[in-house]
């Protein structure tokens, strides 16, 4: 959090109590992929008297920030996650089509395939995303 904070300072904004919250809420829940209506929700519980606007406000600011990352799995709803602060920064998704369930994969196995897209098309790679979709396995088990 103290790294957010000076992040937040270095840029001329403030930690307010507002963007406070919603960074606990997303720590709280960093492998949830939370969208911005679950942040509201789980943001409300704690302060109700949050505006959805102030959410909203907040993550947008926050992905300017590069302090979290908005990503879109097979639906028009922004999800978010925090961003690597290492240079490893690769890692994918398994998606369920049918629960809606994100799971991360922190193997990466584009790495051949980014060094030949550099090379061959003199392209600077700074990040790739890869999610597969499919069924996760309790909605295989609940199928059978």
């Amino acid at each position: 959090m103290e790294k957010i904070k000076q992040l937040l300072r270095s840029s001329n904004f403030k930690l307010t109590p507002q963007r406070e919250v919603v960074l606990e809420v997303l720590l709280e829940n960093e492998e949830g992929h939370l969208s911005a209506d679950d942040v509201y929700m789980l943001v409300k519980k704690k302060v109700p008297e949050i505006g959805l606007a102030t959410v909203y406000r907040t993550l947008e600011l926050l992905s300017e920030l590069n302090i979290i990352q908005k990503l879109y799995f097979g639906e028009n709803v922004a999800r978010y996650e925090f961003r690597s602060d290492s240079d490893d920064h690769h890692h994918h998704h398994l998606e369920c089509i049918n629960c809606g369930k994100v799971e991360e994969i922190d193997e990466d196995w584009l790495g051949i395939i980014e060094e030949k897209v550099e090379k061959q098309y003199d392209f600077k790679v700074i990040d790739h995303r890869l999610t597969f979709q499919g069924i996760c396995s309790r909605c295989k088990t609940k199928d059978n």
